[in-house]
């Protein structure tokens, strides 16, 4: 990647942080967190995102930068949220064989944000036949897994089986790449490394299929204003082991700049319409809170450290989930 390219792409990741360390509000968890006809997917999803891309950042950059120190703060007001962890115990009380708080909680351990009693609590409810056998998409059910692992349950070798089960475990036809097919295929990668924490390879099959497909799927989505899938898909063509000047369209990073407004953020999809969002907060930040934290995470992950080359907080945090 040239200089001028490397630019666009720190540039992205900076004005994009800023803007959601400016709405962090945004991801604040409200009163009906804990209510059972609450609404997950704007309380408990935008959390678990943000600690998802932040535990990504504290591994991908060194401590001395300033992206890096951002998102620690935010990973920490994020587990704030959570009570240091003594929400996910009642969560659990709660809706014992729902899997999102495994997943949102997995996101802080993978930080080293940690709850002890609700590791244990989670471990006997994953021997339930209840848990095991609760029927999900083959995408979903490897994330589960994955969440599983990283909060100390072992399912050995199961991944494997899954993986081949997913839409892109099959290799297919690439023309029938569609929305949901480059939705499921970037969170299979994200899963099987860690959201972009991890240094093992993809295997061979996926990366070499990933690496001849995705510079016109994404060349596609630019090219429809998607750009929260774009996002995603430019994360993905970090992970791969090919140069990524072979995968990623040579202005791909201009033109997902172009789209970002004046204070950083990124509209799921299309351009701004002046349509009133701004004047609705919260219409405003559904609409561009995820496609701005993807944007920020693909950019980290394209011009990242190695995996341990920082000293993020992993490991720092300890008896039940308070920083040690």
């Amino acid at each position: 990647m040239t200089a001028a390219g490397t630019d666009d792409v720190r540039q992205v990741a900076e004005d994009a942080l800023a803007w959601v360390s400016a709405h962090r509000a945004g991801f604040a968890l409200g009163e009906d967190a804990l209510a059972a006809d609450g609404r997950v997917d704007g309380t408990w999803k935008p959390l678990g995102e943000l600690a998802q891309v932040c535990a990504t950042m504290t591994r991908r950059t060194t401590p001395a930068d300033p992206l890096h120190t951002r998102a620690v703060a935010l990973l920490e007001f994020a587990w704030r949220q959570t009570r240091e962890g003594e929400l996910f115990p009642l969560l659990q009380r709660l809706e014992p064989f729902a899997t999102y708080p495994l997943e949102v909680y997995a996101a802080f351990a993978s930080a080293g944000f940690r709850h002890p009693a609700y590791e244990e609590g989670a471990a006997v409810v994953a021997r339930s036949r209840g848990w095991q056998f609760t029927e999900q998409d083959p995408t979903r059910r490897l994330g589960v897994l994955k969440a599983e692992e990283r909060s100390g349950v072992r399912r050995p070798g199961r991944a494997r089986h899954l993986l081949r089960t997913t839409w892109l475990g099959g290799l297919p036809e690439p023309w029938t790449f569609e929305r949901a097919a480059g939705y499921a295929l970037t969170h299979v990668v994200f899963h099987l490394t860690d959201w972009g924490r991890a240094d093992d390879p993809l295997p061979p099959d996926l990366a070499r299929y990933l690496a001849d497909w995705l510079p016109p799927w994404l060349d596609t989505c630019l090219d429809a204003q998607s750009w929260d899938l774009a996002g995603e898909l430019l994360a993905v063509a970090a992970t791969l082991p090919h140069p990524l000047d072979d995968v990623v369209p040579p202005d791909a990073w201009q033109r997902l700049r172009a789209a970002q407004d004046p204070t950083g953020a990124i509209r799921e999809e299309g351009r701004e319409t002046g349509d009133g969002e701004a004047r609705d907060p919260g219409r405003y930040f559904t609409h561009h809170y995820h496609s701005t934290l993807l944007a920020a995470f693909a950019a980290v992950l394209t011009t990242a450290h190695p995996a341990g080359a920082s000293a993020g907080p992993e490991g720092r945090h300890g008896r039940q989930g308070a920083p040690a």
